[in-house]
């Protein structure tokens, strides 16, 4: 069968009629084609993956990697090394501003309260009429010691152990002073009542008052050493970042020589400068850190401990001292055959011997072994004149005795006194050789953290034009 002429017109016509028409006349469009959905797993990721991996095949997207790795390494050298520095920095301002004040005022409140017992005893002895001048060294002793409880208290984290040992004592002192008011009322009335009031006080002196004090002692005197061990600490991540940003612009520009026989590269250059010059400062700013807290530790702040040391001891002593004579034997050792207070008195000035001797060792110039060796003559005075006043003691000669205590002239009571001077003038130099060190290893980091970011971004910045220095040669 054939068709006639007009059979493929007729066709289309038919295929015409049969495509739909919008309103008004105009024929449908026909539908988009649908979009294929990407393959599984070709998420965001997967195409920068694929991005990069196309990029690397040539050299611009190579050097554009490279530009991008360099600049990351050499800010974060910068970064990290900011960080680490500032907590060292900060360790090293707390020995110097925190750490040690509070360590030494510690101390001060150990010694103030040594002394303001030790100043009650002398006082009690001189007779029912207190001398002015002892009262107010007591006074001055008691105020003292509460000022630095509050200085203490304020420096202080309320959960610390520091901060229950500074509860105590404020807890306690009031107890302690209020015992000696009633000695010396009843010593004013000549009742004997007074001695055994007085000897309640020392014992709540040496069993509560000074055993907080020494515990909060060693409470700061740790925090000072964990703050010195922050401070003297390597910083091991900012080294090991900086060393391999190094040897990342080393390979970059020896890569860069070998395809461009160019001897320098000013960009990777500026940036190779600068990463040197950061990890050089590091390097030596720790160093002359360490150097110095070591300076710190090894002639002042060990010397400090023992000169501290040797100063309760010797206030030990002499409290003991008045003691034997206000007891008059009514204390005995535990096995009953000795005077306590005496045989106190003895284990006190051997460890005030041991702890000068050891000062001496420690103290590394004249103007540190002047005042320990003073102090040292001063001590073996004191021997020679308490074996004397015990002599007249036990012959029966009280008020002799007493003279030889606390009179003006040729009494233990002086000697003490110069002792007491000579390590507070020991104490004093030791303290300005401790601060002087400690400051210089702070002063060494003070200005690194700065200098480190803001190398780090100049030699990323080299790295990047050094980089697009490559890259404009294809374009």
């Amino acid at each position: 069968m054939t068709h006639p002429p007009n059979a493929p017109a007729a066709s289309a016509a038919r295929g015409t009629a049969q495509a739909p028409v919008r309103p008004g006349g105009l024929p449908a469009q026909p539908s988009p084609a649908p979009v294929a959905a990407p393959p599984a797993g070709r998420g965001a990721w997967a195409v920068g993956r694929e991005r990069l991996r196309e990029a690397a095949t040539t050299e611009p997207g190579r050097l554009q990697i490279l530009g991008a790795v360099l600049a990351l390494l050499v800010v974060a050298f910068g970064a990290v090394t900011a960080l680490e520095v500032t907590g060292r920095a900060s360790a090293a301002d707390d020995v110097v501003s925190r750490s040690q004040p509070l360590s030494a005022d510690a101390a001060a409140i150990y010694r103030s309260l040594a002394d303001a017992d030790t100043t009650a005893a002398s006082g009690f002895l001189a007779g029912t009429l207190e001398p002015a001048e002892s009262r107010a060294r007591y006074t001055r002793d008691i105020t003292t010691a509460s000022r630095l409880l509050v200085k203490a208290a304020a420096n202080t984290d309320g959960s610390s152990a520091s901060a229950r040992e500074i509860a105590t004592l404020n807890e306690q002192l009031p107890r302690y002073t209020g015992l000696v008011e009633r000695a010396r009322a009843a010593n004013r009335q000549g009742l004997p009542l007074g001695g055994a009031y007085l000897r309640y006080a020392n014992q709540q002196m040496t069993s509560a008052l000074l055993p907080a004090a020494e515990r909060l002692y060693a409470a700061e005197t740790e925090r000072l050493h964990r703050d010195d061990d922050s401070a003297r600490l390597w910083p091991f991540l900012s080294l090991a970042l900086g060393l391999l940003a190094l040897g990342a612009l080393l390979w970059a520009q020896r890569r860069d020589y070998a395809r461009t026989n160019r001897v320098f590269n000013h960009g990777l250059l500026a940036a190779t400068a600068a990463t040197v010059v950061t990890l050089l400062w590091l390097l030596a700013a720790h160093t002359v850190t360490r150097a110095e807290l070591n300076s710190a530790r090894a002639h002042g702040q060990e010397s400090l401990q023992v000169l501290n040391t040797a100063r309760i001891s010797s206030l030990t002593a002499r409290a003991n001292e008045n003691l034997t004579l206000v007891a008059r034997g009514a204390v005995l050792t535990e096995d009953g055959r000795n005077d306590k207070y005496e045989a106190d008195y003895t284990a006190s000035m051997g460890a005030l011997t041991t702890a000068l001797a050891a000062a001496r060792e420690l103290a590394d110039d004249d103007a540190g072994r002047g005042p320990v060796d003073d102090s040292a003559a001063r001590a073996a005075d004191w021997r020679e004149r308490h074996k004397e006043a015990r002599a007249k003691d036990e012959a029966g000669d009280y008020e002799g005795a007493l003279a030889r205590v606390v009179g003006a002239e040729d009494s233990t009571g002086r000697s003490f006194d110069q002792v007491d001077a000579a390590l507070e003038r020991a104490l004093a130099h030791e303290q300005s050789e401790f601060t002087r060190s400690a400051g210089a290893a702070r002063d060494a980091l003070t200005a690194l953290p700065l200098g480190a970011a803001a190398l780090g971004i100049l030699g990323a910045a080299g790295a990047v034009l050094g980089i697009n220095r490559r890259l404009s040669e294809y374009r």
